[in-house]
């Protein structure tokens, strides 16, 4: 066997080996669970986030925004991916269109990419029709908090206001909550020691509710100076330096 016969065999079987190792490690990657951040190009914003897991026995599971799902997956020459065989529970709830729109797209997509902690499904060359975030499993992530108290003030719902004021972190570090009359978002990150910080620029709605009796200032403030947080069960201290805890909230389940 000549020198460039040998030269020639070598690369083929260093590319394959190469190619092997690349496609174990796009696989490898990609067993985890996913949060749904963004749906043809829009973002999502629910109370229980929207995930899959994808298992490396290509099973996928998750929640779709009512029920629970269940089915198969494929992945083939690095980036294609397939979903088979989706089945769902048969709740009813609020997000049930959402749910469908999910669905859909996942009986559609073909092909796949992972980039900067983001899985990104797609059609063929087209944009995403959803991009994913790895989830987060810190314990304040994805969890609804409910204000109960501002300093050592008890906090109730005043007559006529909407809602309790709460707010949600997001795997894509993002912020989303409500104040007792407006509507809030933005962004966040988490440091080491339970450190937090929270963007002071938040967006805010400007609805005016002048029969509401609530202190949306107060609340909001909570944000701009918290620096770190402590969790006891279902508890969340959020605490600024050593001063302690300037709001305390508690973690509400949605079935």
């Amino acid at each position: 066997m000549n020198r460039l016969m040998i030269v020639v065999l070598v690369l083929i079987f260093t590319s394959c080996g190469t190619t092997q190792k690349i496609e174990q490690t796009v696989k490898s990657t990609i067993y985890t669970k996913w949060e749904l951040t963004l749906l043809d190009g829009k973002a999502v914003r629910i109370e229980k986030p929207i995930y899959l897991e994808l298992t490396d026995d290509n099973k996928v599971g998750g929640f779709m925004g009512c029920n629970r799902l269940g089915g198969d997956y494929t992945i083939e020459n690095d980036n294609q991916i397939r979903f088979s065989n989706l089945i769902t529970t048969r709740m009813a709830c609020s997000e049930l269109v959402l749910e469908t729109q999910v669905l859909k797209m996942l009986n559609t997509v073909d092909n796949f990419t992972i980039d900067n902690e983001k899985l990104m499904l797609s059609i063929g060359s087209g944009k995403p029709l959803a991009t994913f975030h790895r989830m987060r499993d810190d314990a304040i992530v994805n969890k609804y908090w409910k204000l109960k108290k501002l300093g050592d003030q008890e906090i109730k719902m005043a007559k006529n206001q909407e809602r309790e004021q709460h707010f949600t972190l997001r795997s894509d570090n993002t912020i989303s909550g409500f104040a007792g009359c407006n509507h809030f978002s933005g962004s966040y990150e988490l440091k080491e020691e339970n450190r937090i910080v929270f963007n002071e620029n938040m967006a805010v709605t400007m609805m005016a509710c002048p029969d509401v009796e609530v202190n949306e200032r107060a609340f909001l403030k909570v944000f701009k100076q918290a620096d770190n947080y402590s969790i006891d069960g279902d508890t969340l201290f959020l605490n600024e330096g050593e001063r302690g805890s300037i709001a305390t909230f508690e973690a509400v389940y949605f079935h």
